[in-house]
């Protein structure tokens, strides 16, 4: 009966160990969902407050907007601290009783239950062994054995099932505690929770909220309304576009802009699948400075297509495509076959690009100047006359044009300093300069009636090298470059002193070409040396111009278009016999105009430090031959020295001699007196010849 009942016991324990897993879990997710409403509140606030910190690309500085944030940021930080409170009561009140319940009165039953199952093994052991003990052989000492441990598992036995039996009972009070308390400890931090919100809740919040309900209802009325707006001009736009939708609109109606020196749209390139075949892409084209440029869809930035300076466009009747035109680069190397959508676009692009390609895009008044020079070549660029004929027809006009020429010419750089809106252009260039446009070559200077160029100095150079077997000037320079220009043209100027006569001349030169159609520029290798800057004929290798370097004193590029550069020239000689005249010679490169001045730079230093090495040297040797002079004085002094020193121990030697040889004669004197005295007259003459 008691083991029975003790199932029942065990059976009820189980159930209730069952339940509260769950419920347990239930509140847990109660208090996780707490902390992370809480967690979620904070960051919110701290987002509303942050919002005056944004930049957004369409929204201004929106100080009521800025404002409303920051009011429902610091409600809603009040919230979080109240959610934050809710949580640290929800842990303490409702998680902390159920989970003493759940880790120590549940854990204390099963630990119980076990030790009350080895204990009553053990007693059934010990019965079990006492049941086997002999009646006819009995054993004293292993019965009293048998007997202790029979007694001793029963007491254990007994007090182990009292000490369970009286958990089990406990449990049922337990169940009802660890239900009851976390319930009423939810309860209670819920009502905490309203009451603190209740208080944070005041009239003027309510005022607040419905002052921004009504704000809310005002922006949506704006908002229907401006879709309104919208719509009726979209309605409007349609009608009034209707003519556009059409591929090819009338000409008469909208007619071509002519005299445009920028232009962007969709055009179709096409591009060469084989020897016979061909294919079409469509891709968004626009121009941008002297440059061709393409963007396929999707893409970040455009792609050069072609450099469209100097360039001829033409019309092209190309497979059964309508309104295709062809652009053929200045050395003709490359060539680009386009289609417009329309001829209204056709007509645009070819205007737009022979403008551009006269430069035109470089004037203060671009759509002015393609004005005047636009000659409507629809299907071919008009062939631009010789040099000879340009160089005969320019002189008298150049010479001609009224003094206001330079003012209104459209060469403009882009340049505002200061410098040169203080100087006058007659302070910069020499007036009446007549302008050239193309190199003299080697071959043409002692043609008559023309003049000899300045930089060229009356000398030619042999395509194979100097002849006569002398060494070639640049041999021993440590500086050799090589740049691709175009000769531009070179004038007289009155200073060389400031960049701005660059720049100036840039423009002058730059407007006549554009006004006089000239188009065509020679094409020239540019050697950079320590020495000289020399314009070789690519094709012959013939030095056309020779500049020596010290008499380049001025070099710059164009501010805004890095491929114009140019130099001054300082020379002897000119308009006015025996005196100094400045020229200025423009180019164009490549997109090197930078490098090739830094390369000049770099030449001018070498040379400089070259001098200064060569002086150095110099005054090294003569301080050489000056130390080598005075060593040999200093020798020189130190011999004599040496034969004074010499000859006066040879005088105190023959001094010494001297006293010497006096003593021995008065010696000898007194001995021969004594001696001539006994000889008589013959012996004394005899003595005198010895002596």
């Amino acid at each position: 009966q008691t083991r029975s009942l003790l199932g029942v016991f065990e059976e009820d324990a189980a159930a209730i160990s069952n339940y509260i897993n769950q419920l347990f879990q239930a509140m847990h997710r109660i208090y996780d969902a707490q902390n992370e409403l809480s967690a979620a509140t904070h960051l919110t606030s701290k987002l509303l407050k942050e919002y005056e910190k944004q930049r957004f690309p369409l929204g201004g500085d929106d100080e009521v907007m800025t404002s409303t944030l920051q009011q429902f940021a610091k409600v809603i930080d009040e919230l979080s601290s109240c959610h934050a409170v809710l949580s640290t009561q929800l842990a303490d009140a409702m998680m902390f009783p159920i989970t003493q319940f759940k880790e120590r009165d549940l854990k204390e039953i099963l630990t119980l239950k076990e030790v009350f199952q080895i204990a009553s093994n053990d007693h059934d052991a010990a019965i079990t062994r006492y049941s086997r003990l002999s009646k006819r052989k009995e054993n004293e000492k292993i019965k009293a054995e048998v007997i202790e441990d029979v007694y001793t598992s029963r007491k254990k036995q007994h007090q182990t099932m009292m000490h369970y039996f009286c958990a089990l009972n406990t449990l049922q009070y337990k169940k009802k505690i660890s239900l009851l308390e976390p319930l009423l400890g939810y309860m209670q931090a819920q009502i905490s929770f309203f009451k603190m919100g209740s208080e944070n809740l005041t009239e003027q919040l309510e005022e607040f909220l419905t002052n921004i309900g009504t704000s809310v209802q005002n922006v949506r009325r704006e908002m229907d309304c401006e879709v309104e707006n919208m719509q009726q001009t979209i309605e409007d736009l349609e009608v009034a576009s209707d003519p556009l939708y059409l591929p090819d609109p009338d000409p008469t109606k909208f007619p071509a802009h002519r005299n445009l020196t920028r232009k962007a749209g969709y055009l179709n390139a096409r591009n060469k699948t084989g020897l016979v075949s061909s294919s079409w892409e469509r891709q968004f084209y626009f121009t941008q400075g002297g440059n061709l440029m393409s963007q396929a869809r999707g893409d970040v930035a455009g792609g050069l297509v072609m450099d469209i300076d100097n360039c001829s466009v033409m019309a092209v009747d190309c497979e059964d495509r309508r309104y295709c035109f062809q652009i053929t680069s200045f050395d003709g190397k490359k060539s680009s076959i386009l289609q417009a959508e329309s001829k209204k676009d056709y007509e645009e692009w070819i205007c737009t690009i022979n403008n551009i390609s006269k430069q035109i895009y470089l004037s203060e008044n671009p759509e002015e100047i393609a004005a005047r020079v636009n000659q409507s070549a629809l299907e071919a660029v008009t062939p631009s006359p010789s040099f000879q004929q340009r160089h005969d027809s320019m002189r008298p006009a150049v010479q001609s044009r009224p003094p206001t020429a330079r003012t209104s010419s459209t060469g403009s750089l882009g340049s505002d300093s200061a410098a040169l809106s203080a100087l006058s252009l007659d302070s910069l260039v020499a007036p009446d300069t007549p302008i050239q446009f193309d190199i003299i070559s080697p071959v043409s200077e002692d043609m008559p009636g023309q003049a000899k160029s300045s930089g060229q100095l009356g000398r030619r150079t042999n395509p194979f090298g100097e002849s006569g077997g002398s060494k070639p000037e640049t041999e021993d320079s440590i500086l050799h470059q090589l740049f691709i220009v175009r000769f531009l043209g070179s004038m007289e100027v009155k200073s060389d002193e400031n960049p701005d006569v660059v720049y100036e001349t840039m423009r002058q030169i730059l407007a006549a070409r554009a006004i006089h159609n000239i188009f065509r520029m020679t094409e020239s290798h540019l050697l950079v040396t320590c020495d000289c800057l020399k314009l070789i004929d690519p094709q012959t290798q013939v030095t056309r111009l020779r500049f020596p370097l010290p008499n380049v004193v001025l070099y710059a590029t164009h501010q805004e278009n890095k491929r114009l550069f140019g130099f001054v020239l300082r020379t002897s000689g000119g308009r006015v016999e025996s005196h100094q005249t400045s020229i200025c010679y423009i180019f164009e490169s490549n997109n090197e105009g930078e490098k090739i001045c830094d390369s000049v730079g770099l030449a001018k230093q070498i040379a400089f430090h070259a001098e200064l090495d060569r002086k150095a040297s110099e005054k090294q040797k003569e301080i050489d031959r000056v130390k080598e002079k005075q060593q040999k004085e200093l020798n020189k002094q130190k011999q004599i020295e040496k034969d004074l020193e010499e000859q006066s121990r040879l005088i105190a030697a023959s001094s010494r001699s001297n006293q010497s040889c006096t003593e021995g004669q008065f010696v000898v004197l007194s001995s021969s007196q004594s001696e001539d005295s006994d000889l008589g007259e013959d012996g004394k003459k005899k003595r005198e010849s010895e002596a």
